[in-house]
């Protein structure tokens, strides 16, 4: 079974980017046909997918996010990352890493501060 970790900082300032790591056990983020998203959720709000990267390395971002966002990976780590440029305390949210194959599983989740 699939488990995912996300980690990093838990507060960064405005207009600094914003980076977390999602490591993966269990599987290959390699894997034919998974794909691999990061999604999140501000403070009394709903769920946001921001972009995803595929087994094959291609990526999608959200359009409202796309000029911030970048989704990269390493594959000899199984880890892949999320970095949000320019942050604002609008970004402050807590951020969740998941893979989507037959249905969802997602990291539990880590709280990102946007503060000076």
């Amino acid at each position: 079974q699939v488990q995912l970790q996300e980690s990093g900082p838990g507060l960064v300032k405005p207009s600094q980017t914003l980076s977390l790591t999602c490591t993966v056990s269990g599987g290959s983020i390699t894997t034919t046909y998974y794909t691999w998203s990061w999604i999140r959720q501000p403070p009394g709000k709903g769920l946001e997918w921001m972009g995803v990267i595929s087994y094959d390395g291609s990526t999608y971002y959200s359009p409202s996010l796309k000029s911030r966002t970048s989704i990269s990976r390493d594959t000899s780590k199984n880890q892949f990352s999320l970095q949000l440029s320019s942050v604002t305390p609008e970004d402050t949210a807590v951020y969740y890493c998941a893979v989507r194959f037959k249905g969802w599983t997602s990291g539990p989740g880590t709280q990102v501060t946007v503060s000076s």
